[in-house]
């Protein structure tokens, strides 16, 4: 055997340990991570559940080093959510990493298909291709912050909304005779599917649970973090504190969500025509004055002016 074949040999062995080792390593990591236990936990959304195991994974390394203010800042924002059954503050950050990797690659592999045949060209565009490479990266990064952002402000405004239908339903039953827990289990019975459904659904299980009414219901103005409904919470605690009638205080709170929500209604359709100037001013006027001054111009170049 010669010294070239050796040196093959030898770099062939190599190679083939390094990738045996990398291997060996990666499924001893992967096989310490524990099946997490999601009996009792909301299933998590749609995309994350497609990449769900690099998530799983990512996390699992990630939960130790995340900083625990910055955890306990991504509870709130999850909670807010809806999502705080669903995701951990580590599973959220590592979806953000997996995304971010997925959307690079996606759009360096999108750019290299379209330059297929063409060598030089590709060469001189490989700096281009990192450049959206990294723009897509910071893209995917992004991107959950955005999602999660965007779920908070459409959860916010159907709770919102939803607050009066469910205030009166609770104001009727109660003036019907039934007691505040049965008032909510009416609401939660007869009201539409929503997220104030699902509020008030949480505090009747956590009242079954053993958990005292007033505690339950202050958990729920401090996770949905609204001031109707912290309002809402403060009047009847301090009702029943009180030994007041339900009926009045409830009856007054409805009114006035109701009033709060025809003012929302109010100001944003004030609003709309602030928002739609950018658009005139950007698209629109443009392409009217170009329709108006065309005809003009052109006669004025006929005519030799």
């Amino acid at each position: 055997m010669d010294d070239d074949t050796l040196i093959i040999v030898v770099l062939a062995l190599t190679v083939g340990l390094s990738i045996a080792l990398l291997a060996w390593t990666l499924g001893r990591a992967v096989a310490e991570i524990p099946e997490e236990d999601r009996e009792y936990k909301d299933p998590p959304p749609l995309g994350f559940r497609l990449l769900w195991w690099p998530i799983q994974w990512i996390s699992f390394y990630l939960e130790p080093i995340l900083p625990a203010k910055r955890s306990a800042a991504m509870v709130g924002r999850l909670r807010k959510a809806g999502l705080d059954y669903a995701l951990r503050p580590a599973q959220f950050v590592a979806a953000r990493l997996v995304c971010a990797a997925v959307v690079g690659v996606l759009f360096y592999w999108l750019l290299d298909s379209f330059d297929q045949g063409r060598a030089g060209g590709k060469r001189f565009a490989d700096a281009l291709y990192w450049q959206v490479s990294l723009f897509g990266t910071l893209f995917g990064w992004a991107y959950p912050a955005i999602w999660l952002r965007d779920s908070i402000q459409d959860r916010r405004r159907e709770l919102l909304k939803a607050l009066p239908f469910f205030l009166d339903i609770i104001t009727l039953c109660v003036e019907a005779g039934l007691n505040f827990q049965g008032a909510l289990h009416q609401s939660v019975l007869k009201g539409p599917k929503g997220v104030m459904r699902d509020e008030l659904q949480r505090v009747l299980r956590d009242v079954r649970a053993g958990k005292p009414r007033a505690e339950a219901l202050r958990t729920l103005a401090q996770r949905v973090s609204e001031t109707p409904v912290t309002s809402f919470v403060a009047a009847v605690i301090q009702a029943e504190r009180l030994g007041m009638n339900l009926g009045p205080v409830l009856r007054a709170q409805a009114d006035q969500q109701r009033v709060d929500r025809f003012l929302r209604a109010e100001k944003l359709a004030m609003e709309a025509p602030v928002k739609m100037l950018a658009p005139l001013i950007a698209f629109i006027f443009p392409c009217t004055f170009i329709v108006l001054f065309f005809p003009i111009v052109v006669k004025f170049m006929d005519a030799g002016i």
